[in-house]
């Protein structure tokens, strides 16, 4: 495994998943690739944006975007990995609550994502 295509001076793309925000969709958690910098939602939301980039890129990393989470996921190996510090900033912004984005999400949110 080598951790050379990491970017660590890439920033993210914005502050939330851009292909739900896209459709109006909306997102559990969110994951950081740690490549080009994308952020996309995580496999528990509904649409599963970050792997899905993972499968159309082959940027294997990502990075929790969560505040407060700083661990690294290997799409290839499966397993979790030691990365660099990426470029600030490193989670979407405390005033976004988890499941989002606000204003979105909907009642019955829980019946709808991925267990």
């Amino acid at each position: 495994m080598s951790l050379d295509e990491i970017d660590p001076i890439v920033p993210p793309s914005g502050e939330g998943c851009a292909d739900c925000d896209a459709v109006g969709g909306w997102w559990v958690h969110l994951r950081r690739c740690a490549v080009c910098g994308q952020v996309g939602c995580c496999d528990t939301s509904p649409a599963q944006h970050a792997t899905a980039h993972f499968h159309t890129s082959g940027h294997r990393y990502v990075r929790s975007f969560e505040p407060g989470e700083s661990w690294f996921w290997d799409y290839v190996d499966a397993d979790y990995v030691d990365g660099p510090e990426l470029a600030p900033p490193v989670a979407r912004p405390d005033s976004q609550p988890s499941p989002g984005p606000a204003g979105r999400l909907p009642a019955d949110w829980r019946e709808l994502i991925h267990r």
